[in-house]
């Protein structure tokens, strides 16, 4: 179930950090920054870590034309 605010309809399970990738590693970069006022040679580290997440989720490639053909087929059902 989601809140409403006045017009405005949250979803909290969208917005569940548990289902984001590399969101400890952002965070722990983010705050570093902040804390050395925005100065990146000291947060070398926390950024390298951030870098090393994404990549390990940018390689991961999937099939693009499983789902289309799967429409394909749903569409190819219908007409039938």
């Amino acid at each position: 179930m989601g809140r409403k605010f006045g017009t405005l309809y949250i979803n909290p399970k969208k917005y569940n950090s548990m289902n984001k990738p590399c969101m400890k590693e952002m965070i722990s970069f983010l705050s570093c920054l902040s804390t050395n006022q925005m100065s990146e040679e000291k947060c070398v580290r926390n950024k390298e870590l951030l870098s090393t997440c994404m990549d390990a989720k940018t390689n991961k490639k999937r099939d693009s034309w499983g789902s289309i053909n799967y429409q394909l087929q749903r569409l190819s059902k219908g007409r039938k």
